[in-house]
């Protein structure tokens, strides 16, 4: 072998070493990288969850989707516990095709303070408060969405919790008992700074569940209305129907809540179990709305109906077996149809009609432990709460 040739030989082999370590260090970066980019990017989050429908509520760490350009990470302050939570987190909701995904993060009735915003954002600045409810995205092109319901999103609505996120790597959604949420700014609403924040909570679900079909009844002052199932969705309806100056009637279980319903403004309280007080209402109504969270027989209130006269069922009951296949012929022209809260524009429209109105849900404030959620969950259950309990996230430790 020739000089020349031995150099040109040690010198490839110098090439090739240097090679080598260039590309392991490009890949430990890239290793080292990847490390860090996952607790930057990603939000970090805590606050309670169950891993079954059997369990009780534990403390839970997880983290949320990064803070994308289009998006705002808002600081949890109060959040709403809505019958539907207690239906979600024990996997009763298999009869209307929904069924559980755990570890489960409840909660959608949130209010919080805007931490963070994505460089493209424009409805929101930081020190902001905004509410999220029950849905955080949707396609935003589809009939439905262009329609301002994107809960009937034709590609998929991604709901606040427990639901399949597909424009995020199809995690599943996290809910509102935690600290913080991430989410698009389309589906974060404003509250007024003079909002009462805790009360405002409850609106995001309860609120715009009766606001809704109130406004696509196009029900009027005059009307007489009834309202079925006094709690936490319940006595939402009576004040905005209170406030449209309609003769309202209240129909429930209970003897303890008949007098919060006057104090409301409610004309006549009906106990069901009294069926006296059943007398004479037939044919009577322009207008009822269900909230019953049980099963119940619509048969009761599709009687109570004038002609033309218009029912929306708004309560979800477990697994439910109620049954409106075998109506009267003495139900000709009534209508009854379901309603499923409202689209980002109309929750928007409720807030701000509630705020300047001062029609806010009563709510006892509970704190951020498990034990107190737990409680909170059984009273729910067992009927012993009148209308509606909201966690104060500030006191998570």
């Amino acid at each position: 072998m020739t000089n020349l040739q031995f150099l040109l030989k040690l010198k490839m082999f110098y090439i090739i070493v240097s090679i080598i370590f260039i590309v392991n260090i490009v890949i430990a970066q890239q290793i080292e990288t990847s490390k860090n980019d996952t607790p930057r990017n990603r939000v970090p989050a805590k606050g309670f969850a169950v891993h079954s429908h059997e369990d009780q509520f534990h403390s839970y760490e997880f983290t949320r989707h990064a803070v994308g350009d289009y998006d705002v990470q808002i600081e949890i302050l109060y959040a709403g516990i809505c019958h539907s939570d207690l239906h979600a987190v024990r996997d009763e909701q298999k009869n209307f095709g929904i069924h559980a995904n755990y570890p489960m993060v409840p909660g959608h009735e949130i209010a919080g303070r805007v931490v963070k915003s994505g460089k493209n954002v424009t409805k929101f600045k930081i020190g902001d408060f905004a509410g999220v409810g029950c849905m955080v995205n949707a396609c935003g092109k589809c009939g439905s969405c262009s329609a301002g319901k994107e809960q009937f999103c034709e590609k998929g609505t991604v709901f606040t919790y427990s639901s399949i996120d597909h424009y995020h790597e199809h995690e599943i959604t996290m809910g509102g008992y935690s600290n913080n949420i991430v989410v698009a700014e389309n589906f974060a609403i404003n509250i007024p700074k003079n909002a009462d924040l805790k009360k405002t909570a409850p609106l995001l679900c309860a609120g715009i569940t009766t606001w809704s079909p109130i406004k696509f009844s196009k029900v009027k002052t005059g009307d007489k209305v009834g309202v079925a199932g006094y709690g936490g969705v319940g006595h939402m309806a009576v004040q905005y129907l209170v406030a449209l100056g309609t003769e309202v009637t209240v129909f429930d279980t209970s003897e303890e809540k008949r007098n919060d319903a006057k104090r409301m403004g409610v004309k006549r309280y009906v106990n069901i179990r009294h069926p006296q007080e059943l007398e004479n209402l037939n044919n009577t109504m322009d207008f009822i709305i269900t909230t019953i969270p049980a099963d119940y027989d619509p048969l009761i209130y599709v009687r109570m109906l004038k002609i033309g006269g218009e029912i929306a069922v708004v309560g979800l009951p477990p697994n439910s077996n109620i049954n409106i296949s075998k109506l009267p012929l003495g139900a000709a022209y009534r209508k009854i149809y379901g309603s499923l809260i409202g689209g980002i524009k109309e929750t928007q429209e409720m807030l701000d009609y509630s705020v300047a109105n001062n029609i806010y849900p009563e709510v006892e404030v509970i704190k951020a432990e498990s034990s107190e959620i737990d409680k909170a969950y059984q009273n729910l259950a067992n009927g012993k709460m009148k209308f509606r309990y909201v966690i104060d996230m500030s006191t998570l430790k």
